[in-house]
């Protein structure tokens, strides 16, 4: 009979997979009997106790990682145009192949290869390709922005089936057990090429540097869409995968009289700090060879505004996340080992609706300009995508740096009093969140640090609304708003599963037929 079992061991204990089976089958007792790992946590509480909490499965074989698999050809019925390749669009078209449906993919950027050559001209020659950068191309911004898929949506739908389509395409099998898996950007292309392999290979039909530039509706449903303003493609139905920063797409809807909402995000910088002094802050000891790079979740209230960590990368990178030219927008990552010398987080501050008040007149696309115009200021301050800077505790002070520390962020930082580039109700609430967290974390509000702004796309700040139960657009019934582009998801695998569930809608909606 299969019996779940759980442990304790030191670091040193779980150097891989086989010192943690040995010391499971040494406590109890189950020399010959398989172990499959079903969760890894760190508890760092206390530092005389640092170890590892495993939960393991004794006496059942483990389960086929592959569950994406076609016995014999399968004929093809109909149709279902995606936009955007991202995590969402891309779980859409494989359960679309799995259903006997063709997915049609459009998607305005480049294949991964391609698309390096812009994330290297972005980096190093200062050019933003709109259509091409951090946030756009095949794979969304997960690509090449870390790979991180721990999610807290598990009611949802299969978090396990997502993981496990990752190993499937190449991913490495720990993350079906890690508390916070992680793929990292340096393996995730791959990957992410092997999946577009399979979708080509079982019938879909992918459409790179393709942009969704019209749609056209009537008796309640979209009947074609328009890319490139040239091809006409008619509809069956469509889901709508696009990201958080597509906001020709906002606006085209908008133009349409196709009902959007206004949704609230948050809005800060990137903070910066040596791996060491994190691991000290945290370990409150040297990491040594066992430990993993430390991190950290904060979260502060300050004048009934959230002030709290995002997206934490450590041994990490900042990277330019701008997806148009005089804008200053950043974003971090992780390879897979997480093994640089810097740690970074995104560092930002809860908003509300009255934030918006000067762009009232935009109506439901308030919250994107007042996002857009944070983005512009910095790049004003600076000329370019160097980014705005400060040192961390300069910043607490309210002086200007006269010298900043070496940073990850490769097109470069400058001097620049944030006060001057950020409203000030971002600054004052940033600048007492520092304070706090520096009381529980030592050294976090000193110089060691530098704040680079501006993390300003933690969420789209447009919802579009769909109905809860068939998860159609309320106005047209074959219109499928999906992932973090419409406000219903946060991350890669959230939005992986919302690509899911909105394919097994439109399988519903069809059978029923």
């Amino acid at each position: 009979m299969p019996r779940i079992v759980n442990i304790e061991l030191k670091p040193h204990q779980c150097i891989d997979q086989e010192s943690i089976r040995g010391k499971i089958r040494d406590r109890f007792n189950c020399a010959n009997e398989p172990i499959v790992l079903l969760k890894k946590s760190l508890d760092a509480r206390s530092r005389k106790n640092i170890h590892f909490k495993i939960r393991a499965q004794i006496g059942a074989s483990e389960e086929e990682q592959s569950d994406r698999a076609f016995e014999g050809e399968r004929k093809l019925k109909g149709t279902c145009h995606i936009i955007g390749f991202g995590p969402a669009g891309m779980f859409a078209a494989m359960e679309l192949l799995e259903n006997g449906i063709k997915p049609i993919v459009i998607e305005r950027g480049k294949a991964v290869k391609e698309r390096r050559r812009d994330l290297a001209a972005l980096n190093k020659e200062l050019l933003v390709d709109p259509d091409s950068n951090y946030c756009f191309g095949e794979g969304g911004a997960g690509t090449y922005s870390d790979g991180k898929l721990y999610t807290r949506s598990k009611k949802r739908g299969s978090v396990e089936r997502i993981l496990k389509s990752f190993v499937q395409f190449g991913a490495n099998d720990n993350i079906l057990y890690e508390a916070h898996p992680h793929i990292g950007t340096n393996k995730l292309p791959a990957i992410i090429e092997k999946m577009r392999a399979f979708i080509l290979e079982h019938g879909g039909e992918i459409h790179f540097n393709s942009r969704l530039t019209d749609v056209d509706y009537s008796q309640g449903k979209i009947q074609s869409i328009t890319v490139n303003n040239n091809d006409q493609m008619a509809v069956e139905d469509l889901i709508l995968a696009t990201g958080h920063s597509a906001r020709d797409v906002y606006t085209l809807l908008k133009k349409k009289n196709i009902e959007i909402e206004l949704k609230l995000f948050a809005l800060g910088v990137r903070i910066e700090h040596p791996q060491d002094l994190v691991d000290e802050m945290q370990y409150h000891c040297s990491r040594g060879e066992y430990l993993p790079p430390a991190s950290y979740r904060i979260v502060n209230q300050v004048k009934e505004r959230g002030v709290f960590s995002f997206c934490m990368c450590p041994g990490g990178i900042i990277a330019p996340a701008s997806t148009d030219v005089k804008e200053t927008v950043v974003n971090g990552w992780s390879p897979s080992k997480r093994n640089g010398a810097y740690a970074n987080s995104g560092l930002v501050v809860q908003l509300y609706e009255q934030d918006f008040a000067a762009y009232s007149q935009f109506e439901e696309l308030a919250g994107m300009m007042f996002q857009k115009e944070v983005e512009q200021k910095c790049f004003e301050s600076t000329g370019s995508i160097v980014a705005a800077s400060q040192a961390v505790g300069d910043f607490v002070q309210g002086k200007q740096s006269t010298k900043l520390n070496d940073c990850s962020y490769v097109p470069g930082i400058q001097s620049v009093k944030l006060d001057e580039v950020l409203p000030e109700f971002i600054t004052s609430s940033l600048r007492e969140g520092i304070q706090h967290f520096g009381k529980r974390m030592k050294g976090y509000d000193s110089n060691e640090g530098n704040l680079v702004a501006t993390e300003s796309r933690t969420s789209s700040p447009v919802r579009i609304p769909r109905d809860k139960e068939t998860l159609q657009h309320p106005q047209l019934r074959n219109f499928y708003p999906c992932g973090e582009g419409a406000g219903y998801a946060g991350g890669i695998v959230s939005a992986a599963i919302d690509g899911m569930r909105c394919t097994l809608e439109i399988v519903k909606k069809r059978n029923e037929k």
